[in-house]
């Protein structure tokens, strides 16, 4: 059983997805509040599935590739919900959020097309941005708007995906949690790199 925790923390993050935009939708009562709650709940299963999947020794490719795909739908759904609540703020920033889109789906074409897979690299700055997505969806939630926090969040997003792509492009062999693009240059001249025991072990 204690091998399922790792699944199951990434299924209670799929069903955050739909349930935020079902309660967006219906304009709940203190819906700010609930859907804080519901996305910390979100990031907390993003951070410890895979921490205590490498603990149980259970992190495999395709729990990796599953986290990987589910993280899309889980703030894919944020974002639908944040429209349904604030439409000025993504109509006022309906082009970056485009492009970062564009970018975040041009990365999958890429790997689909060389490997036949989803994207699973888990990389450092990825990490980081998703840390970013976290604050400023708080702060939209709350106000209906973020300046500087949402464009430190847009380049970084712009660069991470740019980051992902050349790691996709340089590796021969598809592979999952690449902490940076020169983990990725190691890997095609044949070389071992270090994975940190917690966060890419």
């Amino acid at each position: 059983m204690m091998n399922k925790i790792p699944l199951l923390l990434i299924i209670a993050r799929f069903l955050i997805g739909p349930s935020i935009i079902f309660l967006s939708y219906h304009k709940i009562p203190h819906y700010p509040f609930i859907a804080i709650v519901l996305l910390s709940i979100g990031l907390l299963t993003d951070i410890f599935d895979g921490i205590i999947a490498r603990r149980l020794q259970v992190s495999t490719q395709n729990l990796r590739r599953l986290d990987s795909t589910v993280d899309q739908i889980f703030f894919v759904s944020f974002l639908i919900a944040t429209h349904l609540q604030c439409p000025d703020f993504v109509s006022n920033n309906a082009i970056q959020l485009i492009l970062l889109l564009g970018f975040e789906a041009l990365t999958y074409v890429i790997c689909f097309l060389k490997f036949k897979k989803e994207i699973a690299t888990h990389t450092i700055g990825a990490k980081i941005w998703t840390l970013l997505i976290f604050a400023t969806l708080i702060q939209v939630i709350l106000q209906c708007q973020s300046v500087l926090l949402f464009q430190i969040c847009f380049w970084l997003g712009i660069l991470t995906r740019i980051e992902i792509t050349a790691i996709i492009l340089t590796l021969k062999k598809w592979t999952n949690d690449v902490p940076t693009f020169y983990h990725a240059l190691l890997l095609r001249q044949g070389k071992e790199i270090k994975r940190h025991k917690m966060f890419n072990g």
